[in-house]
């Protein structure tokens, strides 16, 4: 059984529940809630219902679970009490700071409300004794208000009467200023009161002197002695006593113009200094209208010239246009609109002679600049040019916030440009310049042997060192230019950031303009050199300039241009390269070129060593001819200018391919008896004898159809083999021909067997292919064969030994 609730439990219950309601409220808590969490089960919920949870308790679980959940309970009780007092720990100290506060304010309003108690008894006081006053005088306050003002005329009566005084002591002192402001101040006034007497005798007075100051102020407008100060002041009161402002205006202009044409003046004298009489003097100094170099002209036109010119525009502005603005706001305040339209109008007028002033100077001055910027556009010191150019635009852009209207940096802008064109195209000169002066170098170098010894013995040269060298310094030159152009685009100068320099500068006027067309030029250049038409140019070049510079050429294709333009790229961070030069063609261009260089340089040296053995042909009378002994000298010499050329392009080329070869290639002796065999085995005709009836020449050509054919012109390629090939074939197919063109006798026969098998000894080594040379001079001997009216071939045996002692 349950006890019933008494009266008292009913109201302990409900001020708990109250407190309870009332810290909900404090902290927020009574706030809707999900359904789901009002359990009446749940212990942690705000609908929990003690009896119910126990009596669940006691259905479902055992003794000893009932045991365990109370422990359970307990810790999670002794916990609770344990954090709670943990929490009152932590916030004592603000518990006793909230009690020290709450003590402080009650005894501060304590003796607050004393104070106010205080305040309001004196209060009452003052109101009390301010009633009494106003009682007191409230007969003679409009007295003294009738006294005060007649006090206030008298005072401004006297300085009616004392203002001619005032005016003359002022022109006296020349302190105008407090002139014009003393006679400004009673103006209306004089006027008001003109027709009396009294007041008319002052106003006449006032503008006898008022006139002279004017005179005064106007002397000091003109003087060209006057600072812009000086002539501010004066304007500024010419302004306010009346005088007409478009004149002043144009005086005011005309008078400023002269002090900057001065300016000027003294720029351009800079100009007219001949700068190559400067440089010849050593104790040339940059006063006196001698030289300056650019960054000093710029300083002086900056800190002269703009200056002033700003100086002047924001005078002129402050004095006229603004003070015309400021005139017609305070007359429409007055009412009066009437001035408000002649002073805008005024105004507009004032601003457009301004403009065209400053235009025509700006012009002058711009033509000045450029003129002395041309001066540089050869200079080597480029870090000073782009100096000069930063601070030129730096104090332009300064002159153009004063005139928001003008297009001046336009103009500015278009001198930059212009300018850094001109220095783009001087380096393309000075390229061509320095590549010029290689080459003359490559000429000067591979001559000296010449000059000393009177020999040629250029293969006494590193040609491969001299091919490095050139390469190298190209390669410096460009990069040096290249590091001199990016200046212009450093990230602290001021004009970097223009449209110019995102897209044409970069892409057209340094990797185009400079390095595609310093490329192109050499290409151009070089082709010249082997230019087949030009016979006196193919013999003007030695053949050692054209096999370098084939080398050269074969450098810049496989490596040096690819990484120019690669270079170029990433310093000027070129990204799009719409219709621009590829790479792939650049190179292609310039391998054509290597090429026709390399081909030049086999039928240059050809033509050497065959015009050594086309004189010795054609000077010899080969029907007189001695019984040989020994190998003719033109013969060791042409063996001599073979082997030369050969070390030449070796040491430059690799040796490329070669066919294989046969065992006797040296041991090969061409006799008449051993062409006639041939003959008979190639043409199947029976025996052959030189009286047979059968035509010669018709088995010579005959035996040329199933030989292989030579190809004289043939393609060359880059490796040592091809060359030497190329140049031998060259020179036997003149000797073919030479041959073809003289008639031998016995021993001429026989001694042009021992020049070729002389020639058949040493050539075929340097060949690609040996058959070429056994080819050739077989049709060399077949050819003296049908020449010679007594044929009669030497013995291979007395032919190997001239050979061997020759």
């Amino acid at each position: 059984m349950t006890t019933p609730k008494t009266e008292m439990d009913v109201v302990g219950n409900n001020s708990r529940q109250s407190h309870k309601n009332m810290l909900k409220m404090y902290y927020a808590t009574d706030l809707p809630q999900d359904q789901s969490n009002f359990n009446p089960l749940d212990i942690d919920s705000p609908t929990f219902q003690a009896d119910r949870y126990l009596k669940k308790l006691k259905q479902e679980k055992s003794l000893a679970e009932l045991m365990e959940a109370e422990n359970d309970m307990a810790k999670q009780i002794r916990t609770l009490d344990s954090d709670m007092q943990t929490l009152v720990y932590e916030n004592y100290n603000k518990f006793i700071s909230a009690t020290d506060t709450i003590r402080t304010m009650k005894r501060d309003f304590r003796e607050m409300e004393k104070e106010m108690v205080k305040l309001t008894s004196n209060m009452a006081a003052i109101t009390h004794l301010n009633s009494q006053i106003s009682s007191t005088m409230q007969g003679n306050r409009q007295q003294i208000n009738k006294l005060v003002g007649v006090h206030s005329v008298l005072k401004k009566l006297q300085f009616l009467f004392e203002l001619p005084s005032r005016l003359k002591k002022c022109l006296a002192t020349k302190s105008y200023a407090a002139g014009v402001s003393y006679y400004l101040r009673t103006k209306t006034v004089l006027q008001h009161y003109q027709h009396m007497e009294s007041f008319s005798g002052i106003e006449q007075d006032c503008s006898k002197i008022v006139a002279e100051i004017i005179t005064e102020l106007k002397k000091t407008f003109y003087d060209k002695d006057s600072s812009a100060q000086q002539l501010a002041d004066c304007v500024g009161l010419l302004l306010r006593l009346g005088e007409p402002a478009d004149l002043l205006c144009e005086d005011y202009l005309e008078h400023a113009k002269h002090k900057l044409d001065e300016d000027l003046q003294e720029l351009e004298s800079y100009l007219k200094v001949d700068k190559a009489t400067v440089d010849k003097s050593a104790n040339a100094s940059s006063d006196g209208g001698l030289y300056i170099d650019v960054l000093e002209f710029i300083d002086r036109g900056s800190n002269g010239f703009l200056s002033n010119l700003s100086l002047t525009i924001t005078a002129y502005e402050n004095l006229f246009i603004k003070q015309i603005e400021i005139t017609a706001m305070s007359s429409a305040m007055v009412g009066q609109m009437t001035p408000l339209f002649i002073s805008d109008e005024v105004s507009k007028v004032a601003s457009m002679k301004l403009a065209k002033f400053v235009e025509d100077l700006l012009q002058v001055y711009f033509t000045l600049v450029e003129n002395r910027l041309v001066l540089e556009k050869r200079s080597r010191d480029n870090a000073l040019v782009v100096r000069a150019l930063d601070r030129f635009y730096r104090r332009l852009q300064a002159t153009s916030n004063i005139l928001a209207d003008s297009d001046i940096m336009v103009h500015g802008e278009g001198i930059i440009v212009r300018m850094i064109k001109a220095r783009c195209e001087h380096y393309r000169f000075a390229l061509k310049d320095f590549f010029t002066d290689c080459l003359t170098d490559i000429r000067h170098t591979i001559s000296a042997p010449n000059t000393v010894s009177g020999k040629s013995s250029p293969a006494s040269l590193n040609l491969l060192d001299l091919v490095n060298s050139t390469a190298s310094a190209l390669l410096n030159q460009v990069k040096s230019v290249l590091a001199d152009v990016q200046l212009f685009t450093v990230r602290d100068i001021n004009f970097a950031s223009l449209p110019y320099f995102r897209k044409e500068f970069p892409c057209e006027d340094v990797r185009e303009g400079i390095i595609v067309h310093f490329v192109h030029y050499i290409s151009e250049t070089l082709r010249s050199f082997c230019d087949v038409s030009s016979a006196a140019r193919l013999v003007a070049s030695p053949p050692t300039v054209l096999l370098l510079l084939s080398k050269l050429c074969r450098d810049f294709e496989q490596s040096t241009i690819a990484y120019l333009l690669t270079l170029t790229d990433e310093q000027f961070l070129i990204s799009s390269k719409d219709r621009m030069t590829d790479i792939t063609s650049l190179t292609a261009e310039i391998g054509e070129t290597a090429q026709k260089l390399l081909e030049g340089y086999v039928q240059s040296s050809g033509v050497s060593v065959s015009r050594m053995i086309r004189t010795s042909i054609e000077a010899r009378d080969w029907l007189k001819c001695v019984e040989p002994r020994q190998v003719r000298a033109v013969m060791r010499r042409v063996v001599e200018e073979i082997t030369q050329t050969d070390q030449q392009v070796g040491s430059l080329y690799e040796e490329g391919t070669r066919k294989a070869r046969s065992s006797d290639s040296s041991k090969r002796t061409q006799t008449y008896q051993t062409s006639v065999s041939r003959q008979r085995e190639r043409g199947h005709w029976g025996v052959y004898a030189p009286s047979s009836n059968m035509d010669n020449s018709l088995l010579s050509n005959i035996h040329k159809l199933f030989s292989e054919r030579v190809d004289v012109f043939g393609p060359v390629e880059f490796s040592r083999t091809s060359v030497l090939t190329g140049v031998i074939k060259i020179s036997l197919k003149t000797l073919l021909e030479c041959v073809r063109m003289k008639t031998f006798g016995k021993f001429g026969l026989q001694q042009l067997q021992v020049d070729c098998q002389y020639l058949q000894l040493y050539l075929w080594r340097f060949v690609s292919d040996e058959n070429i040379v056994h080819t050739i001079i077989d049709e060399v001997i077949s050819s003296c064969l049908h020449r010679c009216i007594e044929p009669a071939a030497m013995e291979p045996s007395v032919i190997d030994v001239i050979c061997e002692r020759g």
